[in-house]
């Protein structure tokens, strides 16, 4: 890594951006989360919850990626945005699985295996969605 990729303190703005990305995402969706599992899981399910939930948080994480990049002065280049969404999936996922864990009292197995399920895996999806989306803005530049 050359001098110019990294940001101050030495760190590379792709690993503040990504995390920034990652938090924000996660407090939004915890938000949306409670609000999914308290008022329309028990009138419509599981599944047609996520569904109604999920281009929310999608139209947020665009928002955010975006927000991210120009907050930490991330050149967008295709690279530099690759690596915020692959520092971003990590971060959420260590986040929810924490979450998952230490609030909800799940197991990792049992966390893992709720992306099994219809409404995990469309979660899951979206989630991977979530890290590509600082990439697919780069081509935008």
């Amino acid at each position: 890594m050359n001098s110019t990729s990294l940001g101050v303190r030495g760190r590379a703005p792709w690993v503040k951006a990504g995390t920034a990305y990652a938090l924000i995402v996660f407090v939004i969706g915890f938000a949306l989360g409670a609000v999914r599992v308290l008022v329309l899981v028990p009138h419509l399910g599981a599944t047609a919850s996520v569904v109604l939930e999920t281009p929310i948080m999608l139209a947020a994480s665009w928002k955010v990626a975006q927000w991210s990049v120009q907050r930490f002065n991330l050149q967008p280049d295709r690279r530099s945005c690759l690596l915020m969404g692959i520092v971003a999936f990590i971060v959420l996922m260590v986040a929810e699985l924490g979450v998952a864990v230490f609030a909800f009292d799940e197991s990792p197995a049992q966390y893992v295996s709720g992306i099994g399920s219809i409404a995990g895996g469309i979660g899951f999806a979206a989630q991977i969605c979530f890290a590509g989306f600082p990439w697919l803005q780069a081509y935008r530049h």
